[in-house]
């Protein structure tokens, strides 16, 4: 049971909950201020001009709404705004949003009856996830249309999904022994006013990405080991001498990855200490490039993450709605916490490494199949008769395909800020669409590894060196073709990319 309260998550915890469904319990303190918090703003929002309570929302806000219609005011924001498109976010999307939403309304701020938090925390126990529309968000104001879905379902109303299918919300509270959220006088606002959406996303986004990272850094140790590359490249005397952070872990993990590997050569055994006089060499003195430069191609990738989790996860324990209901200091502050920039920047930052990542990927997968280049396999690694048969030909395509659509995709959003709602919102962040953009990338790069991981397999079949690999590529072999069978034979491997793909992403690898 993961306990939900003052406590910052890290991004362990919210794997935890998100994908293994590890159910939450809400802290009996943070509901007392939740309480306290209500409490104060029902009293101090009598006779006053508070936006979103007693005005009218966004360019209306000049219209005064008499306290007889404020509740029906909540009601008419949530339905209004309920006009998403699309796609829908799938089950385990939603749930980040249900808990990147709950972690924010338990600071404490916004207002809310704490009926609100207990019925997040039930959807989040019983398996319930809210239908939310990929299409809407401009991330300003926050999510506004994405939440507003949320917020429908909380109300009884619309569709929720439940293993896996969608079912009206109404007979899914009976069934489950719910009851609609009440609106007491600011829970409209305070639901959909916030970064919620591209929060949750994001937090999803990372723990892959994290993924991705990893197990780039093992099949670029296991190229170079196949390859029989020198070790001086990811030595640490050569890469403490530059002073980045990220470049210098990579390069430790690689250095660990291959101990006890009998391929990877020294460079002094082979190039100084012994006398050569050929004067065109047959062997190469430097490898190429996506052999070579893996801790300073990988390096700024990890780094980037590592920027991205830290605003990532500040976002989710920061409070995003407008306006902020602060009980202690008896006042209520106007402003902008519902602004996604920070969010929306990672992102697109995100974006662009991961997409860097997936054309690492290619590249050594390129390396591979090409004998031209590698100068120790077959074409595309054809274990059977060439000509007749074709090896992984056809999978480099979909992985080349793919890794040209990541860097299509990989323009910012960040940047791409088109006033509407009257140029109320004159410039707004886009931020759940560079986190939705950033998810296909990221499942993009999957495929891209899972090939990768397929041509690394039949690469190690083919040389029948398994026995001089280090116990760590010996491990990741086994585990690989524990999934698909080699075969000299021509066969659809489709159904071999998808089983790879499930297999790396649920993973529990952990380098860095």
């Amino acid at each position: 049971m993961m306990v939900l309260g003052d406590r910052r998550l890290t991004l362990e915890d919210c794997e935890a909950i998100l994908f293994r469904e590890e159910p939450v319990e809400l802290a009996p303190e943070s509901l007392r201020r939740v309480a306290d918090n209500f409490e104060f703003l029902v009293h101090f929002s009598q006779n006053k001009l508070i936006y979103g309570i007693s005005t009218g929302f966004g360019p209306m806000a000049q219209y005064r709404i008499g306290p007889a219609d404020q509740r029906q005011l909540q009601h008419n924001l949530i339905r209004s705004h309920a006009a998403g498109a699309g796609s829908l976010f799938s089950p385990l999307l939603a749930r980040a949003v249900l808990l990147a939403r709950l972690k924010s309304l338990l600071k404490g701020y916004s207002g809310i009856h704490p009926d609100t938090l207990v019925l997040l925390q039930a959807f989040l126990n019983k398996g319930i996830s809210p239908c939310i529309y990929e299409h809407g968000g401009v991330g300003a104001s926050g999510d506004l249309v994405q939440l507003a879905h949320l917020a429908l379902n909380l109300l009884g109303e619309g569709e929720v999904l439940v293993n896996g299918e969608t079912r009206p919300a109404a007979p899914v509270f009976e069934q489950s022994g719910l009851n609609p959220l009440t609106i007491h006088i600011r829970e409209g606002l305070a639901i959909i006013n916030g970064t919620s959406a591209m929060t949750g996303v994001g937090l999803v986004n990372l723990i892959l990405a994290r993924k991705l990272v990893n197990w780039m850094t093992v099949f670029s140790a296991m190229t170079n080991e196949l390859m029989g590359a020198f070790d001086d490249h990811f030595s640490p005397e050569l890469n403490r001498v530059k002073a980045h952070r990220g470049q210098n872990r990579v390069a430790e993990a690689m250095t660990r990855l291959l101990a006890g590997s009998r391929l990877i050569r020294k460079r002094p055994d082979h190039l100084y200490n012994n006398q050569i006089e050929a004067e065109v060499l047959g062997d190469k003195v430097q490898e190429y490039y996506s052999l070579r430069c893996v801790p300073q191609i990988l390096g700024p990738v990890l780094d980037t993450l590592l920027q991205a989790e830290q605003a990532v996860l500040d976002e989710l324990d920061s409070v995003s709605d407008n306006p902020v209901v602060d009980h202690i200091r008896q006042d209520i502050y106007h402003g902008g916490n519902f602004h996604g920039d920070y969010v929306a920047l990672e992102m697109d930052k995100l974006k662009i490494a991961v997409t860097k990542l997936s054309m690492l990927a290619e590249r050594q997968l390129n390396f591979l199949l090409n004998d031209r280049l590698n100068q120790k396999l077959p074409p595309f690694i054809n274990m059977g008769r060439l000509g007749l048969n074709l090896g992984l030909q056809g999978m480099q395509f979909t992985a080349t395909s793919t890794a040209a659509e990541n860097q299509t995709l990989s323009y910012p959003m960040y940047v791409h800020s088109i006033p509407n709602n009257n140029d109320n919102q004159d410039i707004v962040s886009m931020g759940c669409n560079a986190a939705l953009i950033t998810r296909k990338v990221v499942e993009n790069s999957f495929e891209i590894l899972a090939i990768q991981a397929i041509a690394i397999t039949q690469a190690i079949d083919y040389l029948k060196n398994t026995e001089q690999l280090s116990g760590t590529s010996q491990q990741v072999y086994r585990d690989i073709r524990g999934l698909i069978q080699v075969s000299a034979d021509d066969r659809p491997r489709y159904r071999e990319i998808a089983a790879v793909r499930k297999f790396l992403q649920s993973s529990n690898i952990n380098l860095f």
